[in-house]
């Protein structure tokens, strides 16, 4: 059978039980199974019975439920609040004042719970009530907020980058500490769009009187709530950079650190303990069985010879190769538009990865651009998941098309950082280079 039908089978017969319903993982399971009949044969199972064992039974993965259990304990025990309340009075009166708060509290909480949805629910509870008093426009109200809730798949802690680093085959702890620059670029990019339309506009995000506060009591309130989240985003991300710890280790410390930082504040309990760790297992069994399916996949697209027919289609093409990654980039961008993010990277990656090899682009490098565009499919309409996030937590004279028209411009900023990391390839590749 041609390479192109085999392809044909997959992503249609898969698209075809996303779209009647199933779960993720169990149809990824059931195209494998059935895909493993028709072209392997039943002793085909055996062998991809062992090849699914020793991808599950590594080492590597160990950091997915370590980061999970990080972001469900932040965002159970709710500490990013007193954070954002901190940042809040350094502002002062700023144009834009709560909207900057959303893109600084929002970058922060990405390096601690390492859950886009999270993030995004966290700050629109906190924060959309007060905006919406103050008399912001929707578009500078939300925005910010949906824009910035994605940098928690960048930024590590980031279980989702640990997931794509194992599908892809690519260093965890390099494409962890990869996307510590780019998602702090897309941070500053948010800021300075914020910054200019509202000082171009003032009526999007109107200034008001605040009360003023003591530099002392701003100093205070720093140490108090900041200096300890801090040391847990130096118990993930600078004990790689030292070179101190794997990323296992960093994970496991990272979560440590977390459960004291919590206890600390005098907020662990055991409902809070059991809700982190019921969440916990509930998403790790989830990715696993995802990774299950992803090592399925691979093994049959290279059994059939699939992967190997599109690699001389591809060798074959007389363009650039910047643009076939301009191509690859727009192929998952569509899909983004009307599937999940987890879905879209099972079925690219390993068709990618074997292109990203054979052109000599930097899987670290070429890692970071997939991520962001991931984190665009969640921002982009009809079907994207932050935008539902959002409608979820707004009020009721929110529309989902005022949420899709305000996540707009935050889309634009996302293709400015994935150019200027086309452009520049240190930005993604610097920081890992200077791992121990």
């Amino acid at each position: 059978m041609e390479w192109y039908f085999v392809l044909a089978f997959f992503i249609f017969g898969l698209i075809f039980l996303l779209l009647l319903g199933f779960p993720i993982a169990f149809s990824f399971l059931a195209i494998d199974l059935l895909g493993i009949i028709v072209f392997m044969g039943p002793g085909g199972l055996k062998q991809v019975t062992l090849q699914v064992f020793s991808s599950l039974s590594t080492f590597t993965l160990a950091p997915i439920p370590m980061f999970i259990l990080m972001g469900e304990i932040m965002f159970q025990s709710k500490l990013a609040n007193n954070t954002i309340d901190i940042i809040d009075k350094w502002l002062g009166r700023l144009p834009g004042r709560l909207s900057l708060l959303a893109a600084a509290g929002g970058t922060i909480f990405s390096a601690l719970s390492g859950s886009s949805i999270a993030n995004t629910a966290m700050l629109g509870t906190a924060l959309l009530p007060e905006m919406k008093k103050r008399g912001y426009k929707t578009s500078m109200a939300v925005g910010p907020i949906i824009g910035v809730g994605g940098l928690a798949m960048l930024i590590p802690p980031s279980s989702l980058i640990v997931v794509m680093a194992s599908i892809a085959h690519i260093s965890v702890g390099k494409l962890l500490v990869g996307g510590a620059i780019p998602g702090l670029l897309m941070g500053v990019l948010y800021t300075a769009y914020i910054l200019i339309r509202c000082w171009l506009n003032s009526t999007l995000a109107p200034r008001y009187d605040v009360s003023k506060v003591s530099l002392k009591i701003k100093i205070i309130g720093t140490v108090k709530y900041a200096f300890p989240l801090l040391f847990i985003i130096f118990m993930v991300l600078g004990l790689m950079l030292l070179g101190l710890a794997t990323p296992t280790e960093a994970a496991s410390s990272g979560a440590v650190a977390t459960l004291l930082v919590t206890l600390f504040y005098g907020r662990l309990n055991w409902k809070m303990l059991k809700d982190s760790l019921t969440g916990t297992l509930e998403i790790t069994i989830m990715v696993f069985m995802i990774i299950a399916a992803s090592k399925t996949f691979s093994s049959i697209l290279a059994y059939t010879g699939a992967t190997q027919g599109l690699l001389e289609v591809i060798e074959g093409l007389k363009v650039h190769p910047i643009l076939i990654l301009m191509g690859m980039q727009l192929s998952v961008f569509i899909l983004g538009m009307f599937m999940e993010t987890i879905s879209i990277m099972m079925i690219s990656l390993p068709i990618f990865m074997p292109i990203v090899h054979m052109l000599g682009f930097d899987p670290i490098w070429f890692g970071i651009i997939m991520l962001i565009n991931f984190e665009m499919g969640m921002t982009t309409p009809p079907f994207g998941m932050m935008l539902f996030v959002m409608k979820g937590v707004a009020s009721d004279d929110i529309s989902i098309k005022d949420i899709c028209y305000a996540a707009l411009p935050f889309i634009g900023c996302d293709l400015v950082a994935m150019a200027m990391i086309i452009i520049w390839p240190a930005l993604v590749l610097w920081l890992p280079g200077l791992m121990g």
